[in-house]
């Protein structure tokens, strides 16, 4: 269950953060509304993950991989642009996360 409650932590921040970008500074209205719902309810379940899981896994895997998925909201959604030492800085995101959930002080 606190690996579900993470994974809906990380969904809450992508969403918010596409809705801050598309708040404009949080001069839109619903943008901004969406952004401060979406983040309410990330923190809401970043808590609830810690209730179960080490800080240093929670916020390693809820940072990491929101920043990802971000990257490819950014891209997708946005038409931002990324460059080669972006996806290898990524990469590194990813493998680190990885080696943290495999490795880390719980196991």
């Amino acid at each position: 269950m606190p690996y579900l409650y993470l994974i809906l932590a990380i969904v809450g921040e992508v969403i918010g953060s596409a809705f801050l970008k598309s708040s404009e500074g949080f001069s839109k209205l619903y943008p901004t509304l969406a952004t401060l719902i979406s983040f309410i309810v990330c923190f809401y379940f970043l808590s609830k993950t810690m209730q179960h899981l080490p800080l240093n896994i929670t916020y390693a895997s809820w940072a990491g991989l929101g920043l990802v998925l971000t990257t490819i909201v950014s891209v997708l959604i946005f038409k931002e642009q990324i460059n080669l030492i972006s996806i290898i800085s990524i990469v590194l995101i990813i493998v680190g996360v990885v080696l943290l959930n495999t490795f880390g002080s719980s196991h």
